[in-house]
Order: structure tokens, then sequence, then C-alpha cells
């Protein structure tokens, strides 16, 4: 109807337009920012810690920092931490 009488589906699709791109807004801002990453859920049990320690062992090792028996002994150990 050309006066107006519309169903209300241009407010519809104009409200999801607006949702839609606030969504990717925010999910742009982000990934841009770090915010997102793959192991974001294991942040509240402390792997992601132990998985940085393990990355500067490996690191170490890799260097010839440490020995043989030194990066066992440690790997050991962090295996073993809670």
């Amino acid at each position: 109807m050309p006066n107006g009488g519309g169903t209300g589906l241009g407010f519809l699709f104009g409200l999801l337009l607006v949702v839609g791109v606030g969504l990717m807004v925010v999910v742009a801002v982000r990934v841009i920012g770090g915010g997102i990453r793959a192991d974001d859920h294991t942040r509240a049990t402390g792997r992601r810690r132990a998985g940085r320690a393990r990355e500067l062992l490996d690191e170490r090792y890799a260097a010839g920092e440490l020995t043989d028996d030194e990066y066992r002994e440690q790997l050991t150990a962090l295996e073993e931490r809670p």
C-alpha cells in the first residue's frame, strides 16, 4: 500500500540490520584487540598459564639453556602442578 499501510516488516528489517551491524562491530573490535582466542575457555582452569610455561620451557631447551635432565625435571614439575 503506497500510503504507509504496510505490515511492519520494514521496521523488523531495520532492527535486524542495526543489531547485525552492531554484532559485527563488537566481533571486529574483539578480534583486532586480541580479545578472542581459541583457549579463552581455559582461562578459569589455569591451563592457559601452564601452556605458556611449557612454551617458555621448550624455548629455553631449544636455545640450549637447559640440559636434557633439567628439561625433563622441569617438565615433570609442570605436569604435576594442579
